[in-house]
């Protein structure tokens, strides 16, 4: 069955956690719907891990739809989000309504997730009226790195804490099915899962969220130029990857690659009557 902001929201009821990963194409995303994920998010992390970026900032709405509708063609079970980019929204509630019905409708996705708390909640509100399911971001927002000043961990003193709080519930109320908490102390994020009746998911949020999410990349060892203390290594692609790599050149090189088995057979005759024209 299809995962829904349904399904989601009666995985919080029950207390069962909701398991989240990055996803950008079609061949990752089926890997990922086989493994029994809940859901997906096209992030405009891809800015970074796909199209060699600084940060996310210089992602475009087309980035978006391209990498959004190959994930979708990848699934059929699996819920997916996908991240409205910089300045796609920022601009105007009208710009917030059309860009994320571009992401429904040429992306393929099944809700959009926008960064911010108190500012958004008009943008919020609209696209849900608009019949969008929204997925909220709070803490650290990638798309306001310049205003932080860096990655940092947000909410660590006692305003601050009760600003992302208070910010959380806004979002809420503005409509949002769902909020990301990143890089949050994890105790603050507790509190805030607690506070809430829809789900949270975490990213350096610690364990008491509603869910999880990382970027494959990053918990496949595929992708070391940026470090997190939150990223779990479950296996380290970038070494088996560079390996099989190096393996292959030096099958080329030997010409041990293709062998026979590789290779299509063509009758004898054939090939002795082309060369006996070549002669001629």
């Amino acid at each position: 069955m299809k995962n829904t902001i349904v399904s989601l929201q009666k995985c919080k009821t029950s207390g069962k956690k909701i398991s989240m990963l990055t996803a950008y194409d079609y061949a990752t995303a089926k890997i990922m719907e086989q493994s029994g994920i809940d859901a997906v998010l096209v992030g405009d992390s891809l800015g970074m891990v796909c199209l060699g970026y600084e940060n996310t900032l210089s992602v475009t709405m087309e980035d978006m739809i391209h990498h959004s509708a190959a994930v979708a063609r990848g699934v059929s079970s699996v819920f997916v989000v996908t991240d409205m980019p910089f300045m796609s929204y920022q601009t105007s509630v009208y710009d917030a309504v059309v860009n994320a019905g571009r992401l429904i409708k040429e992306g393929g996705a099944n809700a959009v997730k926008l960064e911010g708390g108190f500012e958004v909640c008009e943008h919020i509100t609209a696209i849900t009226r608009a019949s969008i399911p929204v997925m909220g971001h709070l803490g650290l927002t990638p798309q306001s790195i310049n205003a932080f000043g860096g990655y940092k961990v947000q909410g660590k003193t006692e305003q601050a804490a009760q600003n992302l709080l208070d910010q959380a519930l806004a979002v809420e109320k503005a409509g949002a099915f769902s909020v990301v908490l990143e890089c949050v102390p994890a105790k603050l994020a507790a509190l805030v899962t607690a506070e809430l009746s829809i789900p949270t998911i975490g990213i350096g949020a610690g364990a008491q969220c509603d869910g999880q999410i990382l970027v494959y990349q990053d918990m496949l060892g595929m992708y070391n130029e940026v470090s997190a203390k939150f990223v779990k290594h479950y296996e380290n692609l970038s070494e088996r990857m560079t390996e099989a790599f190096k393996t292959y050149i030096a099958d080329v090189q030997a010409q041990t690659f293709p062998g026979v088995e590789h290779t299509y057979a063509i009758d004898d005759e054939v090939i002795d009557t082309l060369k006996k024209r070549e002669k001629k």
